[in-house]
């Protein structure tokens, strides 16, 4: 399936890139992230611009995830209380969420990008849980342009051995994210622990 999505770059060049980048930003799953190394690749063999690529890429990011967060706006918080306890988010949780977006949301914003899952659902649960949208926009860019940074330029470097770039990533993704969540745990439980040797 994976294959069969980014084969719209290769048919639709940059259209396609713009459409699988903006689509799972906007909270579709879809491979936007192999979609970029995948066109940077090409870009390397000359048959797309490296600019091209990352502009392209960054604009379709920027805008899915705006869409999103305006969903999120104007009718996401109704929902979640609503419908959110078929998926264990009772109104106590969106309630704990809200607090955690209020005091970190600009960097829950940036970091979500490098995240499968909270990639896709970033700028829905921001305006959701009622982010500023100034705010939103300003984090929203600088995570969409190191995260199409890192991987246009992956794509670019890896060249001809791009086929096997986008393979490892997808074999070992899920690795990543374990060693990330444990890295998250990790350092709330050493805060937990000083907060409360501090009382």
């Amino acid at each position: 399936m994976t294959a069969a999505l980014t084969s719209l770059v290769v048919r639709y060049g940059y259209l396609g890139l713009a459409l699988l980048v903006g689509v799972e930003s906007l909270g579709i799953p879809a491979p936007g992230e192999t979609a970029i190394i995948a066109g940077a690749g090409y870009a390397a063999h000359g048959e797309l611009a490296i600019i091209g690529v990352t502009m392209t890429a960054f604009l379709a990011a920027v805008i899915g995830d705006s869409v999103g967060y305006l969903l999120g706006r104007t009718g996401g918080r109704r929902i979640f209380l609503r419908y959110g306890r078929y998926v264990r988010l009772t109104p106590e949780r969106f309630a704990g969420l809200e607090a955690v977006m209020s005091r970190h949301g600009p960097k829950i914003v940036v970091v979500a990008r490098f995240v499968e899952g909270l990639r896709q659902f970033n700028g829905i649960i921001a305006g959701a849980t009622g982010m500023p949208w100034r705010r939103f926009v300003l984090y929203n860019a600088l995570g969409a342009a190191a995260w199409v940074g890192v991987w246009a330029t992956a794509g670019y470097v890896a060249g001809d051995h791009i086929r096997a770039v986008v393979a490892d990533l997808h074999r070992y993704q899920w690795y990543v994210l374990a060693i990330g969540a444990v890295a998250v745990l990790a350092y709330a439980g050493w805060r937990l622990i000083r907060r409360r040797a501090r009382r």
